[in-house]
């Protein structure tokens, strides 16, 4: 693997253009943010009410493809050779893709989201009432749950077959779309895909550091009683640059895996120490209410516009949350696919699709139960918080209110602390492979090139912090959801072709007696 390394050369062609964007729009970012600004929100809002639709198709569409998939002939279709087998544990691989996902995004959402359907609930609810309550968990296991999943899974598993299948050595997108590009995935179509995936990844890490930073910093603040500052946030980004470029120099194996071992037993212990303290109860018994109202609107909430009265709710949620996982699921699909050698289609798509929404239906149904009660009891008017102060206020009222809250908070931090780095040293890693050349089954990119944009990326992010332009960032990664669109399209058309036309290539996994 060392030898391999040491041979993985950079794609100039994807590299320099890719950094040179980054860099000259992080700049015009700065420099123009109050004209850019509304510029980029009015974009935004075009996008989710004029495509809403189209995205709304688009996910319930690779459902079902994902569904074909699995229970298909397909499904036993080998990702690799006859003797492969798979690199990780079921646990570790499990945990590399779900924390690479999710982030501290659901660490924070899982917490305020309920807070904002409360308030102003979907299908003409009156806010504030006994049915706006019902539903306020239950939209959040929708949007984070297999419909989210079916995002990320398309892609994985098409660039999973292109990489160990048809063994094209490289984890790029393009390649992904080979089977309907052809020789225009090598040539300038190719690498303009590829070039507009790095920025995607770079807007969606921007979305996750958004979020991530103030939350991070209002507990810490709390904690030590400091007003959250602009320093604060500058030296939370270096200590987290510090912790993924480690993790990410250190490579897949002794370092990725690791860190998302540890996250989920640290993610697992906090929800498991808020069942046992929170009205157990009460959040068992919520979550199964509201997993029942999901499931039976699932089709309803899928296909929900709102057309006639125009609330705005779907595209402000369903519609924002469908293109801002498009935008990231190519990463996602990337580092999916590149730890997955060995399992079967099958395998690997129910996994993604039932562990991954099986942890984001466990941190809402604990987290979002236990602050709902401390709002319908009237023990802490979190809704009153969140108009009042925003969601980091919200994040340390619900930590303030658990036993032993000063180690809470700390352990609370720590675990922000190690989500974090997991999606950036995943991202920095999958950049890497991105602009790297070409990658044999069992190398990794250059470890200065991991670095190089782990760096990168914080120095991006300080900059963008201390001028103020995050948001805008965030909003104009969800704008590269529209090609994304088109991407998504590529992929299925590539796959389905590459699995009627590749049948001599394919193992096909036995099954179990």
């Amino acid at each position: 693997m060392q030898s391999d390394m040491k041979n993985a050369k950079i794609e100039k062609s994807i590299f320099w253009p890719s950094l040179i964007l980054v860099v000259a729009a992080t700049v015009l970012l700065v420099v123009f943010r109050e004209s850019v600004g509304p510029v980029v929100e009015s974009w935004m809002t075009a996008i989710t009410f004029r495509l809403d639709w189209a995205f709304e198709f688009l996910t319930i569409g690779l459902f079902i493809i994902l569904i074909w998939l699995m229970f298909g002939r397909y499904g036993r279709v080998k990702l690799g050779g006859a003797d492969d087998k798979p690199e990780f544990s079921r646990f570790s691989w499990g945990g590399m893709l779900f924390c690479a996902s999710m982030g501290t995004s659901i660490m924070f959402w899982s917490i305020v989201e309920p807070l904002y359907y409360y308030t102003g609930p979907p299908f003409g609810i009156d806010g504030k009432t006994t049915e706006a309550a019902e539903f306020a968990v239950s939209y959040g296991l929708f949007h984070w749950g297999i419909s989210a999943w079916a995002l990320y899974a398309l892609p994985a598993v098409v660039m999973a077959y292109s990489f160990f299948v048809r063994r094209d050595h490289s984890l790029k997108i393009s390649a992904a779309c080979r089977g309907v590009l052809g020789k225009h995935a090598d040539g300038f179509l190719g690498k303009a895909i590829d070039i507009l995936v790095i920025w995607s990844m770079i807007g969606g890490l921007g979305t996750s550091l958004g979020l991530g930073v103030p939350m991070v910093a209002a507990v810490l603040g709390n904690l030590f009683g400091i007003q959250p500052s602009l320093w604060l946030n500058i030296v939370i980004i270096i200590i987290w640059t510090f912790i993924f470029s480690s993790s990410a120099y250190l490579g897949l194996y002794k370092g990725i895996r690791k860190l998302s071992d540890w996250n989920v037993y640290m993610a697992l212990g906090l929800a498991l120490f808020v069942i046992i303290v929170g009205p157990t109860l009460f959040i068992l018994s919520y979550f199964t209410n509201s997993l029942g109202l999901m499931l039976d609107n699932f089709m309803k909430m899928s296909l929900y516009t709102d057309p006639i009265t125009k609330g705005g709710f779907p595209q402000a949620w369903t519609v924002f949350y469908w293109a801002w996982f498009a935008a990231t699921a190519p990463f996602i699909g990337i580092f999916v696919a590149r730890i997955s050698k060995g399992r079967s289609i099958r395998e690997m798509v129910s996994n993604i699709l039932l562990w991954g929404s099986l942890g984001s239906w466990i941190y809402f149904g604990v987290f979002g139960g236990y602050g709902m009660n401390l709002e319908l009891t009237g023990e802490v008017p979190l809704t009153e918080i969140l108009s009042e102060q925003g969601g980091p206020a919200v994040i340390v009222a619900v930590l303030n209110s658990l036993p032993l809250p000063v180690i809470v908070s700390a352990f609370f931090v720590i675990l922000g602390f190690i989500f974090l780095a997991t999606s950036l040293d995943s991202a920095s890693y999958v950049i890497a492979s991105v602009a790297t050349k070409e990658l044999g089954v069992n190398s990794e990119p250059a470890r200065w090139h991991r670095l190089m944009w782990g760096i990168l990326l914080s120095a991006l992010a300080i900059s963008l912090t201390i001028a103020g332009g995050l948001n805008v960032v965030q909003t104009s990664s969800v704008l590269v959801a529209v090609p994304v669109l088109l991407m998504y399209i590529l992929m299925a058309m590539s796959l389905i072709k590459w699995l009627h036309h590749n049948e001599h290539l394919h193992v096909y996994v036995k099954k179990k007696k």
